[in-house]
C-alpha cells in the first residue's frame, strides 16, 4: 500500500478524496471512533462555520470533483433551498453532515479501527490496527504514514475527581447541554468563539434566577480579523513565507498573528449584546457577569454539589473565590500526539523539545534522510503558523502532500492567492 492515514478528521478525510483521482495511489484510512463526527459537542443549534462553503474538503483543488459541498446539496435535494439561503457561512451542523456524507462514500476511509503501533520496516511503516468491535488485531504495510489524530480537550488546572462530574470541556458541551440549562449557577472560562457561543446559548436559555459568569483571562473580548487583507494570511503564500523563518523569529510571529484565529465572530458578539440590551430595558438587570482579565487559578469541591473556583484579576492583582454549580471549560485543544510515537521522536531532528522539525509539504525530518516519508497534520503551528488548523488550508496541504506521494514534480500547487508580498522584491 502506498498511504496510511491516522486518524479521519477533516484533514485526512479530504486527502482520501482527492486521492481517489488517482489511480496509482493505494490508500487506507483508520479512526477509533466508530463513525466521522466534527466536534460533536460544539454543533449547538444556530452556530455557523467561520469559513465560507468553499473551504470544503475539495473545491480548492478541484471544483469538477463529486466530493464537493455543492454535489453533496444536490445528492441530498437541498440545492435549491441553499441557492435561497444566499450565505456563504453555513451552519455547523449541516457542514458535519456533508463531511459524515463524504466519509460515507469513501472504502478508504474505515472506522472503529485503533491504531496501536507504528513500526519501521524495510522501505516503509507496519502498521498494527485493532478492529474494536471484535478485537482482531490486524498488520497493514505502507510506503507512507499521515498522522492526522488532530487535537484533545485543553484542562488548564487540575480538577478533582470529586468534581469531575460538574466540569465540562467545551468539546461535550451539547452532551451536557440539558443539564446546563437547569443548573442554578454556572461558569464559562474562554475568550474564544466556543466561549462565546456557549455563554449565548446559556443567555438565550437562562431560566429565572440562574446566575451566569463569562470569565477570561484577555485584557478584551477580541472580535475576530475579518478584513480581506487580514485574511491573506490564511493563504499559501504566506503560509510558505512563515515556513521559511528561522524557528525563534516563527515563536515570535505567532502571538501577533492569534486575532486571527483567536477572536469571536462579530456576529456573536452582537447577538449577545442584544440579548443583555433587551433585557436592560425598563430597569430590568440579567444575572449576568461578564469579567475579562481574570484567570482561572484552581477548582476545588466545596461540597457534594457545589465548586469553589479561585479567580484572579492578574492587572489588579486581585485574587476572589466564587461558587458555582457547573463550569464550562472553552480553554481550547493541544495536539493529540499517540503514546506509540514515542518510538519515534530519538529518530527524527527537533527545533525545540517541544516542536519536530517538519518540512515545508508536512514531512518529519529523519536523520536517516529516508525516502519513505512520515507526513502530520497535527503539532503544526510552530512550523505553519497559525493557519495550521484553517479549514481552506487543509486543501493545500493534502496537495503538497499528494504532490509528494506520487514524485510529481511538474503538478503544481497553485500559489498567486494573495495580493501582498511578504518578501522584499
Amino acid at each position: 500500500m502506498d498511504v496510511i492515514g491516522i486518524g479521519i478528521g477533516p484533514a485526512n478525510l479530504g486527502l482520501a478524496a482527492l486521492l481517489e483521482e488517482y489511480e496509482d495511489v493505494t490508500c487506507c484510512f483508520f479512526e477509533q471512533e466508530t463513525e466521522f463526527a466534527w466536534h460533536p459537542g460544539m454543533l449547538i443549534k444556530g452556530t455557523d462555520l467561520q469559513v465560507s462553503f468553499l473551504a470544503d474538503l475539495v473545491t480548492m483543488a478541484n471544483p469538477r470533483s463529486k466530493y464537493t459541498f455543492l454535489n453533496y446539496l444536490h445528492e441530498s435535494n437541498r440545492l435549491h433551498r441553499f441557492y435561497t439561503f444566499e450565505q456563504f457561512d453555513i451552519p455547523r451542523r449541516e457542514f458535519n453532515e456533508y463531511l459524515s456524507w463524504v466519509a460515507g462514500e469513501l472504502d478508504s476511509c474505515q472506522f472503529g479501527m485503533k491504531v496501536e503501533e507504528v513500526t519501521d520496516c524495510e522501505d516503509g511503516y507496519l502498521v498494527k490496527v485493532r478492529r474494536l468491535k471484535d478485537g482482531a488485531l490486524s498488520e497493514y504495510r505502507a510506503k507512507h504514514v499521515v498522522l492526522g489524530t488532530g487535537s484533545k480537550p485543553m484542562i488548564p488546572v487540575d480538577v478533582p475527581e470529586a468534581a469531575l462530574p460538574h466540569v465540562t470541556h467545551s468539546s461535550r458541551y451539547v452532551d451536557q447541554q440539558k443539564e446546563l440549562h437547569e443548573a442554578e449557577t454556572v461558569a464559562v472560562i474562554g475568550s474564544g468563539q466556543s466561549a462565546a457561543e456557549i455563554f449565548l446559548d446559556l443567555l438565550q436559555h437562562q431560566k429565572k434566577g440562574q446566575q451566569l459568569s463569562w470569565f477570561t483571562r484577555s485584557s478584551e473580548f477580541r472580535e475576530l480579523e475579518t478584513a480581506e487583507l487580514g485574511q491573506e494570511l490564511f493563504t499559501p503564500k504566506y503560509v510558505e513565507y512563515f515556513h521559511s523563518l528561522p524557528y525563534e523569529e516563527r515563536m515570535n510571529t505567532l502571538p501577533r498573528l492569534a486575532g486571527l484565529r483567536n477572536g469571536i465572530d462579530a456576529s456573536t458578539l452582537s447577538r449577545i449584546y442584544q440579548e443583555l440590551y433587551h433585557r436592560s430595558v425598563s430597569g430590568e438587570e440579567p444575572s449576568v457577569l461578564i469579567q475579562p482579565m481574570t484567570e482561572l487559578e484552581a477548582i476545588h469541591m466545596e461540597d457534594e454539589q457545589q465548586l469553589e473556583l479561585h479567580l484572579k484579576q492578574w492587572q489588579l492583582k486581585k485574587e476572589k473565590k466564587m461558587t458555582a454549580d457547573h463550569v464550562v471549560l472553552a480553554t481550547g485543544y493541544t495536539p493529540n500526539i499517540p503514546e506509540w510515537f514515542s518510538a519515534y521522536e530519538p529518530l527524527i531532528e527537533w527545533e525545540s523539545d517541544e516542536h519536530f522539525k517538519v518540512t515545508d509539504d508536512f514531512r518529519l525530518v529523519f536523520k536517516d534522510k529516508r525516502s519513505h516519508h512520515f507526513f502530520t497534520f497535527t503539532n503544526l503551528d510552530h512550523s505553519h503558523g497559525t493557519a495550521a488548523t484553517n479549514l481552506k488550508l487543509s486543501i493545500y496541504r493534502n496537495q503538497k502532500v499528494i504532490r509528494t506521494i506520487r514524485g510529481d514534480t511538474k503538478e503544481q500547487v497553485k500559489q498567486e492567492t494573495a495580493f501582498q508580498q511578504f518578501e522584499l522584491i
